[in-house]
């Protein structure tokens, strides 16, 4: 394997990291300097906390098969994205779309993915017809924070109507049993479905 970079041990990267914060001090910019250090202490608590996930996620179960201990590490957001960064996760685009897409807390579909622009279409679906889950801005939210960590590939996001449920009923009633509630005629409203 020519040419093959090999990683540094811990001794190595630590005195590497010390030498270019050295560099840096002695350059008499001190604002450089504390920004390094700053992203140095970042880098440090991001792959340190997804350190402490593995170990946790192996350790709940430390006697189950190792294909088990694989896919709770490939659900596990934070560590989907730690390999995902470094070229390790072992599932392709599509297939870590759709782990992003079952994470969330609504049904959500993809109806296409562009590799070539990174568009990827979604259309939320199984809304029950009642109107009552998130808000269409908190799921929004909710999948590109998803896809951000399992497919940054993913650089777009269109959203398509859910044709196949049908429209929303708004049920519009007289109010709480009891309530003396009427329309501009003296009678009670009518129930209305837009």
């Amino acid at each position: 394997m020519s040419g093959a970079r090999t990683a540094p041990d811990a001794e190595t990267a630590g005195r590497m990291v010390e030498g270019v914060l050295d560099r840096l001090a002695s350059s008499g910019d001190r604002a450089a300097c504390e920004a390094a250090e700053e992203l140095v202490r970042v880098l440090m608590e991001f792959y340190g906390g997804g350190f402490a996930r593995v170990m946790d996620l192996l350790g709940r179960r430390p006697d189950r098969p190792a294909r088990e201990a694989v896919e709770a590490l490939l659900r596990d957001e934070l560590v989907a994205g730690l390999l995902v960064l470094h070229g390790l996760h072992p599932e392709d685009t599509p297939a870590r779309i759709a782990r992003a897409l079952d994470a969330l807390p609504q049904d959500v579909e993809s109806t296409g993915f562009d590799p070539a622009t990174g568009e990827l279409r979604l259309r939320l679906v199984g809304s029950g017809g009642c109107g009552c889950g998130g808000s269409p801005d908190a799921v929004e939210q909710a999948a590109r924070d998803t896809l951000a960590c399992f497919a940054p590939e993913v650089t777009a996001v269109t959203w398509e109507a859910d044709t196949a449920s049908g429209p929303v009923l708004l049920q519009i009633g007289a109010g709480p049993p009891g309530a003396s509630v009427s329309g501009p005629n003296g009678r009670p409203p009518a129930t209305a479905t837009p």
